[in-house]
């Protein structure tokens, strides 16, 4: 083989060599470029789970307020959110709940409702997304019903259970029933001695009877009384 040959030889080897480690090196770049993206999504996902639980929280707190400010006789669930926006029961402005917010996961200012019988009231507001969620579980003590579930849309917003404090029964003292207190045990005797008899009861002393005189007699009368009797 001429040096000629050779060095055309050598040269596509090289080329080839190069190809092969370009083919290689691209793709490294589109994995870790798809690793990337894959990442990014996943931390602006659970930047939109954690905003979608400040917002379920805000709604927990408004559905709170609007049941403990229901006056007697009236219903604690509001029958809209824009009853939580303005409360309709009083004269004046009353506000539950901020704005209207636009869900997160959707993008969306609409949100799932779980209605008390038919339509009469709000008990919880969920978001209408049915992606898995990247957060199962460490949830706030108020949101530990949402570990393990399956979908954003099972996190369901309820009211916080907190009623105000001047609603707070005060605490009942624990009843104390008083025990019989033990008898005293008399003391062992010495060997020998034997227990001494009780002592006759005392008869309680009758009181003295007051001493009744006789009536005393007449003195007789004067003697010139008794003559002038005798002659009449």
């Amino acid at each position: 083989m001429t040096a000629a040959a050779s060095h055309i030889l050598t040269g596509k080897a090289a080329r080839g060599f190069t190809y092969i480690s370009l083919m290689i090196f691209v793709a490294i770049i589109g994995l870790v470029t798809a690793t990337a993206i894959k990442v990014g999504a996943v931390v602006q996902r659970a930047k939109a789970e954690q905003e979608l639980l400040r917002i379920g929280a805000e709604f927990s707190d408004a559905l709170q307020s609007y049941a403990d400010a229901t006056p007697a006789g009236k219903p604690s669930q509001p029958p809209s959110l824009k009853d939580l926006l303005k409360d309709p029961r009083f004269p004046t402005t009353r506000r539950h709940l901020r704005k209207l917010y636009i869900d997160p996961m959707t993008g969306k200012a609409e949100w799932g409702i779980v209605y008390l019988g038919d339509k009469a009231g709000i008990v919880a507001v969920y978001s209408l997304s049915d992606a898995k969620p990247v957060k199962i579980g460490n949830f706030p003590a108020r949101f530990q019903g949402f570990d393990g579930k399956e979908h954003i849309s099972d996190w369901k917003f309820t009211m916080t259970g907190k009623t105000a404090t001047n609603n707070q029964a005060a605490p009942t003292a624990p009843v104390v029933t008083p025990q019989p207190k033990p008898e005293a045990t008399p003391a062992a005797l010495p060997p020998g001695q034997q227990e001494p008899a009780p002592a006759a009861p005392v008869e309680p002393a009758q009181p003295a009877s007051p001493s009744v005189n006789p009536p005393a007699e007449a003195p007789p009368p004067p003697a010139n009384e008794q003559s002038a009797a005798t002659e009449n």
